[in-house]
């Protein structure tokens, strides 16, 4: 079966495309994203789309858009995700891949969405102990920028971490360890599928409401006389 993943360039979308391609059951033809039109940023997580289409250069994946107004109500964004399901479907995709490991709720919504257009969703992550997702997720050799947090239930400081030990260590008591509630959304630099890592640097951070965002911008390394330096893309 031919799926396409839905990618939001985030550590559970990486793991789920990881499973999924391991498995060997569904043939991955690219990677489905929403970015806000006037933005020109992955919608919740505020990620630049330059980067996740750096992501897909680095896993081989056509990235396919869905392009989003700013704010859209449920109806308009069902229209928008189901127009963007109908063509996937005339190239011959029959599924799609979530990275949703418990939410009984969003699941129910993503199947009830994609029975509308005869297409299957599937969900390779889900009833897996987050704990041991993350597990995963660091001894594999992932990594991953947190770059934007619920500050409601996240420190300001959690912004623009690297999602290491560390991290998940001082997480709050009561924030499951993969975010699945909100908490937090990452951005993947590498992942053991990725060609090369994608080095980013931290930018500019930027409150809307409860959430903070960080701004992620790509460098790359130039070697000199007097060493490595970095330099923006």
């Amino acid at each position: 079966m031919k799926v396409v993943m839905a990618w939001s360039g985030g550590k559970d979308s990486a793991l789920a495309l990881a499973k999924t391609l391991s498995n060997g059951k569904s043939e991955v033809v690219g990677l489905l994203t929403t970015i806000s039109q006037p933005y020109d940023r992955v919608t919740m997580h505020g990620v630049r789309r330059n980067l996740v289409q750096r992501q897909a250069e680095q896993i081989g994946l056509p990235l396919h858009i869905v392009w989003l107004p700013p704010n859209p109500s449920n109806e308009v964004y069902e229209k928008f995700m189901g127009e963007a399901m109908l063509k996937l479907k005339s190239q011959g995709v029959e599924g799609v891949v979530f990275g949703d490991i418990w939410l009984e709720d969003v699941r129910s919504y993503r199947e009830a969405q994609l029975l509308k257009v005869g297409m299957t969703p599937l969900f390779p992550l889900w009833g897996e102990p987050t704990e041991q997702l993350v597990s995963k997720f660091l001894s594999e050799g992932y990594s991953a920028v947190a770059v934007c947090i619920d500050t409601e239930i996240l420190p300001a400081e959690f912004c623009g971490r690297k999602l290491d030990e560390d991290f998940f260590a001082s997480l709050p008591e009561g924030v499951d360890p993969c975010g699945e509630r909100g908490e937090f959304h990452s951005f993947v630099t590498y992942a053991p599928f990725f060609a090369e890592p994608i080095n980013v640097k931290v930018g500019e951070r930027v409150q809307r409401g409860r959430f903070l965002y960080c701004d992620l911008v790509e460098v790359e390394y130039c070697f000199c006389q007097s060493g490595f330096t970095l330099t923006q893309v």
